[in-house]
């Protein structure tokens, strides 16, 4: 099916976003999400939401960026092509997780996770696909 997006180019390939973060080992994260993506036939398009230095051995530093580029990435994607699907992956940070939620038109409660630690807790419309979340967020689709 042919949609056409803001440049006036017809997109032919339906289009899944992830919004997680880069695996330097490429076995995770945004790099494991967009092989799946073109290995499905779908065009991927990404929202890095960490910067990690790993290997199959371990995880060595995680570097998060500011939820405003976290945000910008977003509605660059929005606004350039129709989004079919989104997958939700690591968000690290309950900066990242409202600046998320807030781009798709939700909302974030913030409180204490039952691991004693801070939870979050993100209402995002029904047009919002969530397939994969860190255990410590709950997600819940079609709360407004």
């Amino acid at each position: 099916m042919d949609r056409s997006h803001a440049a006036g180019v017809k997109q032919r390939l339906a289009v899944a976003l992830t919004i997680a973060g880069s695996d330097s080992g490429g076995g995770a994260g945004i790099q494991a999400d967009l092989k799946t993506f073109a290995a499905l036939g779908v065009h991927g398009a990404s929202v890095v939401t960490a910067l990690t230095a790993q290997n199959t051995r371990g995880v060595w530093a995680i570097h998060y960026p500011p939820p405003a580029i976290v945000a910008a990435q977003i509605n660059a994607v929005r606004e350039d092509f129709v989004v079919s699907a989104i997958k939700i992956g690591m968000l690290g940070s309950p900066e990242i997780v409202g600046a998320v939620a807030e781009a798709h038109g939700g909302t974030l409660e913030l409180g204490e996770s039952r691991w004693g630690g801070l939870s979050a807790r993100v209402l995002l419309p029904p047009s919002v696909v969530i397939s994969e979340v860190r255990a410590d967020i709950e997600i819940e689709q079609g709360v407004s």
